[in-house]
C-alpha cells in the first residue's frame, strides 16, 4: 500500500482532527503514514478539544494523537513553527518528530501527498 504523507497547513483545530482520522484510518487498512505540522499548526500539539466530542463518545484530540503516535503514525512538526509559538521541542511528546518542509519533501518518495 502507498504511503501517506498528510500536511496540516493551519492552526485549525477540526483540520487537525481530520489529518489524524486519515492517518489512523490508512494506518488501521496497513500503509504508513505521516503528519506535518506546518509551522504555527506546531501549536496543535499541544491543545485538546476532548470536552466538546465527550458527549459524543468519540476521543478528543489529545487522545486521537496518543493513539496515532502509539500506532506508529510519524507526528513531525515544523522547525520553524517551534520558534513561531515560543515552544522547546522538549516541552512536546519525545515521540514527535521535528523537521522542515524541504526535508519532509525530500523523503516524501512513492508517498500521496495531502494538504489539509
Amino acid at each position: 500500500m502507498t504511503g501517506l504523507t498528510i500536511v496540516v497547513a493551519s492552526a485549525d483545530a477540526e483540520r487537525f482532527r481530520t489529518a489524524l482520522m486519515m492517518a489512523l484510518a490508512h494506518n488501521a487498512l496497513g500503509g504508513s503514514c505521516r503528519v506535518f505540522l506546518q509551522e504555527r499548526a506546531v501549536a496543535l500539539l499541544s491543545g485538546d478539544d476532548a470536552g466538546d466530542y465527550a458527549a459524543t463518545g468519540l476521543p478528543g484530540q489529545a487522545a486521537m494523537l496518543g493513539d496515532a503516535l502509539d500506532a506508529g503514525v510519524a507526528v513531525i512538526g515544523c522547525q520553524a513553527g517551534l520558534a513561531l509559538i515560543g515552544a522547546q521541542a522538549d516541552g512536546f511528546d519525545s515521540r514527535i518528530g521535528w523537521a522542515g518542509m524541504v526535508s519532509l519533501l525530500q523523503t516524501l518518495n512513492e508517498d500521496r501527498l495531502v494538504v489539509v
